[in-house]
């Protein structure tokens, strides 16, 4: 455990990001899930929000540093082009 007070401090902040990101992470991939069934129905209109709503969350998540900007920019360009193979 740590012997000083900054680093009892340091320790505080990290169970508090870690928290926060656990949170922020799970919710990433819920969208991202929510996407990918709604892909995997017929109705191109919910699939059309499940991804707009994950593309939301996956940008947001690589602005905050959750996610790489390059991982999140590829979850995208995939669900996208699922999207656009089932669109007409």
């Amino acid at each position: 455990m740590a012997n000083t007070p900054s680093a009892q401090k340091r320790h505080r902040q990290s169970l508090t990001r870690y928290a926060r990101n656990k949170s922020a992470r799970s919710a990433v991939r819920t969208a991202v899930k929510r996407a990918r069934e709604a892909l995997s129905s017929d109705d191109l209109a919910q699939a059309k929000e499940a991804l707009r709503l994950a593309t939301k969350a996956l940008d947001h998540a690589a602005s905050k540093g959750l996610l790489h900007a390059n991982t999140a920019s590829r979850s995208v360009s995939r669900l996208s082009l699922a999207y656009s193979k089932k669109a007409p």
